[in-house]
């Protein structure tokens, strides 16, 4: 095996496949070690979603609404899946990263914007999960002060100090780790009827108030941050993944889907049996409540293992933003550094991932600093961006200069057009319902189902089907790979393109100048 070679195997935490093996896999054994090898990707990016703000944003569904919620989680898997299965293909057919994917594709401009945008809000959210590590360890009676930096520099040193193996060995672990959830449950004693009532019957507690129908907007909301999807697609390409393997990227994609939705679900029942007898819709105030609150009606045990839980979640989401955040700055900078390349080869990719981790951990020690703010900044800005970059996501995955025969297929179009505009329709509510507070959530997110409804049904298949027939291909589908960059023809910036285009120029600006204010008009009164 040449040097070469060597460097193109894909080097999975429980697995090696060899660049030149072409062979396909047949019987159990083979196959499920062939999953082992590829498993990552998917299960990490899945599992960070659930991270310091997802941890608490589930507790505060148990804790103030009980199992009534429950019903919304089994939706998540198909709208996990789509979007980040998109994201997979474009990954291992192209092999770019995704904000250089957009640059290159839809233009410098808009590969620009999505990159610094992206690099943005990761910052915010990186703050937030700084938040999560400061809550759980005070909960031990650690001080923020020495275990944010703490933090920060371990995350740095595992980053930077091994390879692509180790460090997805150790986010395995971190994985791992979330099986505390079944100890939390047994001792709280859930109901299991109340559990599977919750699951199969859609309801509220209290009523569709305002705070009901924004707290489920906020669950379905946090499904597809728009980090995921720069995340796993760069994630894909620095593992080396290729079309060949596909398939198995999309078992990984779908077990990640699976836990994620059973570990909220868990975390949701737990604070329901826990917590919600002992309070009402207006209980919840942060996660050290939640983790106290445990240990006052369930046990010491019980507050221990959910700010465990909360802390792994934080760093997992940590780890997870801040590498997503550098494979962005690769894509804006050109440069293709990943976890396999040394401190001293890869100077921007390492110095943006430090650069990152020591800012918004200074930001979160600050003294005064607003931290509910940025937080709730964080959770505006996502609604915000979550309808451009899906839109994105969805413009790219019909490119057949790019994807080839990988592209959409009509069914698959017609799916991810219905989770786009729900994801659109529940993303504008989020952030209106943010920036006004007083706006009737319940009103404003049926017309905006409407409207999206219509304006995809008439923009999608005018922007998106393919006219002529379809090419034909020389090689094996498994074997085609995009062509380099200088031989592959320009995206033809048809009217419906150019429409779609324009109108999420529009919208962001529009929607970012309100948020602008409406965190000035937060901070002045605060």
């Amino acid at each position: 095996m040449t040097k070469q070679g060597q460097e193109n195997d894909i080097a999975g935490a429980f697995g090696t496949i060899r660049a030149t093996d072409n062979e396909s896999r047949r019987g159990f054994k083979a196959r499920l070690l062939t999953l082992l090898a590829i498993v990552g990707p998917g299960l990490i990016v899945m599992v960070g979603d659930n991270d310091a703000g997802g941890i608490s944003t589930y507790a505060q569904a148990g804790q103030n609404f009980g199992y009534s919620l429950l019903w919304t989680l089994p939706l998540l898997i198909p709208v996990l899946m789509v979007n980040q299965e998109m994201v997979a293909r474009l990954g291992a057919v192209s092999g770019l990263g995704h904000g250089r994917l957009i640059r290159e594709r839809l233009g410098r401009r808009w590969g620009n914007l999505a990159t610094g945008s992206i690099l943005f809000l990761n910052f915010l959210i990186l703050i937030t999960e700084f938040i999560g590590i400061s809550l759980s360890t005070s909960y031990f009676g650690a001080p923020a002060y020495i275990t944010v930096p703490l933090a920060a520099v371990l995350l740095f040193t595992v980053t930077a100090a091994g390879t692509f193996r180790s460090w997805e060995r150790l986010m395995m672990l971190f994985v791992a780790v979330n099986v505390l959830i079944v100890p939390l449950l047994l001792v709280t004693n859930a109901s299991g009827h109340s559990t599977m009532h919750g699951l199969t019957m859609p309801s509220i507690r209290g009523g569709a108030t305002s705070g009901g129908i924004l707290l489920i907007i906020s669950i379905i909301g946090t499904t597809v941050a728009p980090w995921q999807l720069f995340f796993q697609q760069s994630n894909i390409v620095d593992k080396r993944i290729t079309p060949r393997w596909l398939n198995y990227e999309r078992v990984d994609t779908l077990l990640g889907s699976i836990i994620v939705v059973v570990s909220a679900s868990a975390i949701i029942v737990a604070a329901a049996a826990g917590l919600s007898p002992h309070g009402d819709t207006s209980s919840y105030t942060d996660a050290l409540g939640v983790a106290q609150g445990f240990a006052r009606y369930v046990g010491h045990g019980s507050g221990a293992m959910f700010a465990i839980l909360l802390l792994n979640a934080s760093i997992i989401g940590a780890a997870a933003v801040t590498l997503a955040s550098s494979y962005a700055f690769g894509d804006l900078t050109g440069s293709r550094q990943g976890l396999d390349s040394r401190l001293s080869e890869a100077k921007g990719f390492y110095g943006a991932f430090a650069a990152l981790l020591a800012v918004a951990s200074v930001v979160t020690l600050l003294p005064g600093a607003p931290l509910g703010i940025i937080t709730l900044a964080v959770q505006a800005m996502c609604g915000l961006m979550l309808p451009s970059t899906t839109i994105f996501v969805l413009m790219l995955a019909n490119d057949r200069e790019v994807l080839g025969p990988w592209t959409n297929t009509r069914w698959m179009n017609a799916i991810a057009t219905v989770v786009i505009g729900a994801l659109i329709a529940l993303s504008i509510t989020l952030m209106v319902s943010t920036l006004f507070p007083s706006v009737n959530v319940m009103r404003l997110l049926v017309d905006l189902s409407v409207v999206v409804g219509c304006v995809l049904a008439i923009l999608v298949p005018w922007t998106f089907i393919h006219t002529g027939p379809a090419p034909t291909y020389d090689i094996k589908r498994a074997d085609w790979r995009m062509p380099r960059l200088a031989l592959v023809t320009p995206l033809p910036m048809s009217r419906g393109r150019r429409f779609l285009l324009r109108s999420v120029a529009v919208y962001l600006a529009v929607a970012g100048v309100m948020l602008v204010w409406r965190m000035i008009q937060l901070g002045v009164h605060q």
